[in-house]
């Protein structure tokens, strides 16, 4: 509810039609699409007492979780440099995030998604199975790799590897790039103007930190030696966190977005008014 709010604000308020909004509003769309991925499913098993899922429902939950979490995460990239611009060339921002730029950086953050899952997707599907067994309440790919009844899942080793490179490249462009706006931030003469321009800043990256450090703190604890009961907590973390907590992270202390959503909900905001 949270996101559809957000994505409610950013379509029908004029004034929030803004790259960084627009950026947003895409990164709202991709928690729901994430959460939708796993949690109606789980519910679905949870209500009928039921712990199966079909083939094809399974590598279609892989598919589109690491569509959804690679799309969010090249997005992010890319947002980062939005603030970039804004804040260290501001004279400049219009020009070089134009409309049409902002589409192309948001359908290349897609197409990345698209690769990223293809890529997973078929490399952990190719893979004969021993087992029909998931410890897990998804499909997850750690967990189907131990059902492997070859040594094709040294493919899939190799792909996460190779995931995990440029998923820290990103992440250094994202801290190179913060260096250097808290540089300029510093630069700025009025306290005022610092704590503006920050506080455009903190919740991208914390948003940031939460994706990255909850994904590294379940796949890197994901081993023979966890228990499921405790790999299934490691995946609640980073599969349900971000989503869920992203829309607050960005929503508490925004003005704007407040003020957009009293107007898509006028008798609230009356309401408000008459208590005072």
């Amino acid at each position: 509810m949270a996101n559809l709010l957000i994505i409610m604000a950013v379509s029908f308020n004029y004034h929030l039609h803004t790259p960084m909004y627009f950026f947003l509003m895409n990164l709202a769309v991709l928690d729901i699409g994430s959460i939708s991925v796993l949690v109606p499913k789980a519910m679905s098993n949870s209500l009928m007492e039921s712990r199966t899922i079909s083939y094809a429902g399974c590598v279609a939950q892989v598919f589109l979780l690491f569509y959804f979490v690679g799309t969010d995460f090249a997005l992010l990239t890319v947002m980062a440099h939005d603030r970039y611009v804004a804040i260290c060339n501001p004279l400049q921002y219009e020009t070089i995030m134009h409309k049409g730029a902002c589409i192309q950086m948001v359908a290349s953050a897609w197409l990345c998604g698209v690769l990223h899952a293809c890529l997973n997707t078929g490399s952990t599907f190719v893979i004969p199975f021993c087992s029909n067994e998931v410890n897990q309440f998804f499909c997850e790919i750690p967990q189907l790799l131990k059902l492997s009844c070859s040594d094709l899942y040294l493919v899939e080793i190799g792909v996460i590897v190779f995931t995990c490179c440029i998923v820290l490249g990103c992440f250094t462009f994202i801290i190179i790039t913060y260096v250097k706006i808290f540089a300029t931030v510093l630069k700025i003469p009025s306290v005022q103007g610092q704590k503006k321009a920050i506080s455009t800043c903190i919740p991208h990256l914390t948003v940031v930190f939460l994706l990255v450090f909850s994904g590294i703190f379940s796949y890197g604890s994901s081993s023979n030696e966890t228990s499921s009961d405790v790999d299934i907590v490691f995946a609640f973390f980073y599969a349900i966190f971000p989503p869920l907590f992203n829309p607050f992270i960005y929503t508490m202390r925004n003005k704007e977005i407040k003020m957009a959503l009293l107007k898509l909900f006028p008798m609230v905001h009356f309401k408000r008014n008459m208590s005072c």
